[in-house]
């Protein structure tokens, strides 16, 4: 008996205009677009749940509390100045990226005015672990689609070419430092920020190879990109 061993499918990092010039793009953009509404969706259940949020929207959290905008206009807000220090860090940005820091903002806030917070503690830890699941379902799409990471993820890898620190080191600082803002302009963090420290990199790691959208055209890594392959994908 033989066996044959099937191809791994593998993140790519490729500029903006190879992203488009890929291929699949009937499967890629539906993937991304429907990968970040749930993403949207999964931000809104964790505030809802008011158990804590995720740590990027603790931060997004105490500026609406503020400033006269809402939470989601605040994620884009927070998401564009992120853009700005891509600058220094020479990131490119795509149009995952782009639609990243628009839709996400756009789909929670919508999300948030339909859904109500619960009352029942129970119902709320539902919001809270269906929220990061969620998360990380979405986080998967997004990736897979290979059309740029998200704001926050070339932040990360960014940060961790340009210094020589770990991913997981850079991760951990950018999230600590973010909660910490947060908290200090109001904020809620909570079990629930804890948890989606804890399980989205296990749990994204383990969608991700389903939802990889293997591209027909492999061209080069663009130059200095050689560090980023190695830091797929955000786990945002």
């Amino acid at each position: 008996m033989t066996t044959t061993a099937v191809p791994r499918r593998s993140l790519v990092d490729l500029g903006p205009l190879a992203q488009l010039r890929a291929g699949r793009l009937g499967r890629r953009l539906p993937q991304l677009y429907v990968g970040l509404v749930l993403y949207g969706l999964s931000i809104a259940l964790a505030v809802r749940g008011h158990l804590g949020s995720f740590p990027w929207d603790v931060l997004h959290q105490g500026l609406a509390k503020h400033l006269p905008i809402s939470i989601g206009e605040a994620l884009v807000v927070v998401s564009l100045l992120v853009l700005v220090l891509w600058i220094p860090l020479r990131e490119v940005p795509g149009l995952g990226t782009i639609s990243n820091a628009i839709v996400l903002g756009v789909a929670a806030d919508v999300f948030l005015a339909v859904l109500d917070q619960p009352d029942a503690l129970w119902l709320r830890g539902v919001y809270c672990l269906t929220g990061i699941v969620l998360c990380a379902l979405a986080t998967a799409m997004y990736v897979g689609a290979q059309l740029g990471r998200g704001p926050r993820d070339g932040l990360m890898t960014g940060l961790a070419r340009r210094t020589g620190l770990s991913l997981r080191l850079v991760r951990t600082l950018l999230e600590v430092t973010v909660v910490l803002l947060g908290l200090l302009l109001g904020g809620v963090a909570g079990v629930g920020t804890v948890l989606f420290a804890l399980a989205i990199g296990p749990l994204t790691q383990a969608m991700l190879p389903a939802w990889i959208v293997e591209l027909p055209a492999r061209p080069q890594p663009r130059p200095g990109a050689a560090a980023a392959l190695d830091a797929r994908p955000r786990l945002d």
